[in-house]
């Protein structure tokens, strides 16, 4: 059977741009190596991860934010959910997120510095565990016809100017193009010939669970050391670095005497384990590759860019490339891209990529154990603790200021598109479920409507006065949320024209 997209990895990320490919009824085979998707370091605490703005837009706008509600709440009532797990939840102020371990605020974060956001359904941030997430984007991909071939990594590519041949288990698999969510290691990225720069690790990060003789020897919190940096949640879940270059990250099993010598050097403290439940270790390796597509072959998520978990900005990133490029390769396949469309997914995503890696190897610097690291921290401590501080800081973790550069035009123009709540209660997310892009004319003219007929196969049309308009006569909205142009006076028809052959291609025949 040929294929219109083959998928590598049935992660969070393979199985989102799954679904984005279903949605525009492309045919899709996602292989993954792993026989059981489930795994321990899945679950909390180790598989707690906080969602950004962006990913919970997109999530709102694909009809799957309450599903992830429902199943997160579900799972706190039982005791067993992030509330249980977080140990933020036991402090007395609310923290938004961190840097470096250096907590801001929700009570110090300016939000009103923020005009192009309006109270949603989708908020800036949400605490989740992997396994729900993972579970739910297969549910949905099953549901909506993607097959997923587990057992099966792929070993080899071919590709050429028509598609992909694909090697996995022994069998031969055909599509027109194949997308590499294989993750740090990727197959695909090695096969397919791109190349992967970025800067060697200078720590080994260790999670682990473990049973204390004394629990109460080691204070709970984070704490920056003479040796590296170490957190402790009571009754045993811990995440420390050393700074031994990344030297025992994956080079030696994880045993019980390992992380207990370890955790006394970065500690200081003599702890005794008694048992070592569960145990992962990773770097602060940062890559990144130079170009995201290669012909037919194109990369998504770690795959595409590997860095330290601090911050927890990976699986964000991640699904941020899976919502740019889903729409992309749709209207690729099916003949509507105009030129230059597929390549845009590199050229608005990889400056993206490259600034949580600086963002990443940014926090790495102040936690270097040297004089020079500690004295930074405490100039980041004190602006953090400001409200311009706490805010920037909001703006960068939450993901609220990310922007695509689309040239001049609009201040709103390569955003997000706000929340806009018509007059029966429908939101602009509600509006995007189909995948299709979409049309908001808050001052219905007879000329936009018109505009909108032309590329009605890939434009919906929907006039209405919104609660809260913002000042904006007319938003002209991407598949993926972000808005390609938007009007504050009368609508310029010849320039939402102009914007609609940019992103949609040429009008559909009369």
């Amino acid at each position: 059977m040929f294929y219109d997209v083959v998928i590598a990895g049935a992660g969070p990320v393979g199985l989102f741009l799954a679904c984005e490919l279903r949605l525009a009824g492309l045919s899709v085979l996602v292989l993954e190596q792993a026989e059981d998707p489930a795994s321990p370091l899945k679950r909390l605490p180790f598989g707690l991860r906080g969602l950004s703005a962006p990913t919970i837009e997109a999530f709102h706008r694909r009809g799957l934010l309450d599903d992830i509600t429902a199943q997160q709440q579900a799972k706190d009532a039982s005791g067993g959910g992030v509330s249980a797990a977080a140990h933020w939840t036991r402090q007395t102020r609310r923290p938004g997120g961190h840097f470096a371990g250096i907590q801001f605020y929700d009570d110090d974060v300016d939000a009103s510095k923020w005009p192009y956001r309006l109270p949603s359904p989708a908020g800036a941030r949400m605490a989740v565990d992997l396994e729900s997430i993972e579970s739910i984007l297969a549910a949905r991909a099953v549901a909506m016809g993607v097959e997923i071939r587990r057992g099966l990594g792929v070993e080899g590519l071919a590709a050429s100017d028509d598609g992909v041949a694909v090697s996995a288990g022994g069998e031969t698999f055909r599509g027109g193009w194949l997308v590499g969510c294989d993750g740090g290691r990727s197959t695909v990225r090695k096969a397919g010939g791109f190349e992967f720069a970025g800067a060697d690790p200078e720590f080994t990060g260790y999670s682990v669970e473990v049973e204390m003789a004394d629990p109460d020897e080691l204070r709970e919190g984070r704490h920056y050391t003479a040796t590296g940096m170490f957190t402790y949640a009571r009754p045993g879940t811990i995440a420390m670095v050393e700074f031994d270059g990344g030297a025992f990250h994956r080079s030696s099993p994880i045993t019980l005497e390992h992380v207990q010598a370890v955790l006394r050097r970065v500690s200081g403290v003599d702890v005794v384990l008694t048992d070592l439940r569960m145990a992962t270790t990773w770097t602060d390796r940062a890559y990144q590759a130079t170009a995201y597509r290669r012909g037919r072959v194109l990369l998504a998520g770690d795959a595409a860019h590997i860095h330290s978990p601090l911050g927890g900005q990976g699986l964000n990133l991640g699904l941020g490339d899976a919502m740019n490029l889903g729409w992309k390769l749709a209207s690729t396949v099916r003949g509507h891209a105009p030129d230059g469309l597929l390549d845009s997914y590199g050229s608005e995503r990889h400056p993206v990529g490259a600034d949580v890696l600086d963002w990443s190897r940014a926090q790495v610097a102040i936690m270097r154990p040297s004089r020079s690291s500690r004295a930074l921290e405490a100039i980041i401590r004190d602006l953090i603790a400001t409200g311009d501080g706490a805010t920037y800081f909001a703006e960068r973790v939450w993901g609220v200021c990310l922007r695509y550069d689309l040239g001049e035009g609009h201040a709103l123009a390569g955003r997000s598109v706000p929340d806009f709540e018509l007059g029966d209660g429908t939101r602009a997310g509600d509006l995007l479920r189909t995948g299709a892009g979409l049309l908001l004319d808050f001052d219905p003219r007879a000329p936009l409507q018109a505009l909108a007929d032309g590329w009605r196969d890939r434009i919906a049309y929907v006039a209405g006065a919104p609660k809260e308009r913002l000042g904006l006569s007319a938003v002209l909205v991407r598949p993926d949320g972000f808005v390609a142009w938007a009007s504050d006076g009368a609508p310029n028809p010849d320039e939402a024209a102009r914007a609609a052959s940019r992103w949609f291609g040429g009008p559909a025949p009369a």
